[in-house]
């Protein structure tokens, strides 16, 4: 499927920051249609002369206040006319993060037949009703589709492939106001469309202009969401059918396009539990919460239950079933919890084995800065937090951390000192190499994982190596970048074992040497030493690897940049 964006812009009565939010998206040289809806006679003088002194913008008007939904279904047909494939829907009053339309675009090219939407995060500015009165909404998506795969419903800053979207106008009536982004977005996902969530800053500024009548809006939504729960009664030998299969037949997504589930009210409970009632308590609280995610999440249980296979033909025993997908699971689910303990001050000491705590030692006299290759095996954050605690050492993590924007918040507010060593990056580019390089020369620590390829799969390198007895894709960045940094590679787990944790520390390699004719069977090599070890520790403590996707997949389509 072809990939040819444009912008869509719905728009009443902004005038006054319309300007400001098409000057923020002209450098992306994408045109811009903007659809008046029946604005007053300054916000229409604002809009005409901007489309005057800007080539870039497309700009048509209803002649009658007729609602959101009317004005972005006129956009929508509009570009799909101009030979359109995609249109990135984005609000005129400043809300949305105009700096994030490359990580739409990105996603919308890698899938194609998608439907982006974006998952906002907020800060203070939002109101409480607001936040929390969102959760109404969310519950009864919940419902019509039978299922989480869509993040947010009514943020307005999303990704439409036209053809589907315009083909679904036509077909079915929509609601014409703010009713309409939650009513669209269920009927595609109805229809068999994938939903792909972002993560996105969205703000409320102050002063702002709201056009969500309070009364009016809530009336309409509410009856929305009854016409919806009505029309899902007859599609729902359908949608059971695809949630009991959605294990097996699923489109096979790149880790970093999985939505992170759950959402702020869940992690505030369950932030809320552990400082009230302890530990101990909450830990009980995982059971019905795992439970509930083994049941819902097809995706997740099926890739489990792929690796729990693997394990199980390696160690001669019996293949696994829910029963074992549930203790993978419920162990992510502990090691979550640990991470929390661990930033709220429950690190204590005395339950962490160092066998290799020499080889550690020496590395800080040394004074000199090393690479520290982990993987989604054990628990990592309670050994940083333990050596910010201790002040052992500068530890750098490098993390991808698009996807998991509530849970790394929750940890920052547990713990003022969560993201001060919090290096986020979505490619280990030029830039970020140099800006790494200094940390390793003043002898600090970075912390990277081996074991996920990078989100921006364009130009991302990997290689294919034996783990767990297939061929599974590695990434190549971490080495390469340890080449360039030119100092000693270290292995690095954390393993919990039963109420201790075990720290296992190795050195990998003096220095990573890539010569240039010999720099893919050096790689080659490299990587398939990292994967055994990862496989050897994956053997020692089968349920705590989490990466809960298709970590084995190679088509061609999963592995952009490959060559």
């Amino acid at each position: 499927m072809s990939f040819k964006p444009c912008l869509l812009i719905p728009i009443y009565n902004h005038g006054e920051t319309i300007r400001a939010t098409v000057d923020r998206l002209l450098p992306y040289g994408l045109p811009i249609y903007i659809v008046d809806d029946g604005s007053a006679a300054a916000t229409a003088a604002a809009l005409h002369t901007l489309a005057q002194e800007q080539a870039l913008v497309r700009l048509s008007r209803l002649d009658t206040n007729s609602g959101k939904g009317a004005a972005v279904m006129h956009g929508l047909r509009l570009a799909q006319r101009a030979g359109f494939t995609h249109a990135l829907q984005i609000d005129a009053d400043g809300q949305h993060d105009t700096a994030d339309v490359p990580r739409f675009l990105e996603r919308g090219a890698a899938f194609p037949e998608a439907i982006v939407c974006g998952t906002p995060v907020y800060d203070d500015s939002i109101p409480k009703g607001r936040r929390y009165g969102r959760y109404v909404t969310h519950f009864w998506v919940w419902v019509e589709t039978l299922s989480l795969a869509i993040g947010d419903s009514m943020c307005g800053f999303r990704l439409y492939p036209l053809a589907a979207s315009c083909a679904l106008i036509d077909e079915v009536r929509l609601p014409r106001r703010m009713d309409f982004d939650t009513a669209i977005v269920v009927r595609l996902v109805w229809r068999g469309l994938r939903c792909e969530n972002l993560a996105t800053r969205v703000v409320y500024p102050p002063g702002g202009l709201s056009n969500f009548k309070l009364w009016r809006d809530n009336v309409q939504i509410s009856k929305m969401h009854c016409r919806l729960v009505l029309a899902m009664l007859p599609r729902l030998p359908l949608l059971l059918w695809r949630k009991l299969g959605d294990g097996r037949a699923a489109p096979r997504a790149h880790w970093s396009s999985l939505a992170e589930r759950g959402g702020d009210l869940g992690l505030a409970i369950v932030f809320g539990c552990y400082r009230l009632l302890g530990e101990r308590v909450t830990q009980w609280l995982l059971y019905p919460i795992v439970a509930y995610f083994l049941l819902t999440g097809g995706q997740a249980r099926a890739a489990s239950l792929d690796y729990l296979r693997r394990i199980a033909a390696r160690q001669a025993k019996p293949a696994p079933g829910w029963k074992e997908s549930f203790k993978h699971l419920h162990a992510f689910a502990q090691s979550s919890l640990d991470k929390l303990a661990a930033w709220l001050g429950g690190v204590d000491s005395g339950r962490v084995d160092f066998p290799n705590r020499a080889e550690f030692d020496r590395l800080l006299d040394s004074g000199r800065g090393a690479v520290l290759i982990g993987s989604h095996l054990g628990n990592l954050e309670r050994t940083r937090a333990l050596a910010i605690d201790e002040s052992r050492a500068v530890v750098n993590a490098v993390v991808y951390t698009d996807h998991a924007q509530r849970f790394n918040q929750t940890l920052a507010r547990a713990n003022a000192n969560f993201g001060v060593n919090l290096i986020q990056v979505s490619q280990l580019g030029p830039q970020t190499a140099i800006m790494l390089k200094d940390k390793v020369d003043r002898g600090e620590l970075l912390v990277i994982v081996g074991d996920r390829t990078p989100p921006a799969q364009v130009g991302s390198r990997v290689c294919m190596v034996d783990f767990l007895g297939r061929p599974a894709p590695f990434a190549q960045g971490p080495l390469i970048l340890a080449s360039l940094l030119d100092c000693p590679v270290y292995l690095f787990f954390c393993l919990r074992e039963g109420e201790r944790y075990r720290i296992h520390f190795e050195l990998f390699a003096e220095r990573i040497v890539l010569p240039r004719r010999e720099r893919e069977a050096r790689l080659q090599s490299y990587l398939q030493r990292y994967a055994q070890r990862l496989e050897a520790h994956c053997l020692m403590a089968p349920y705590q690897w989490f990466n809960f996707y298709d970590f084995w997949r190679n088509d061609a389509a999963s592995q952009p940049g490959k060559e």
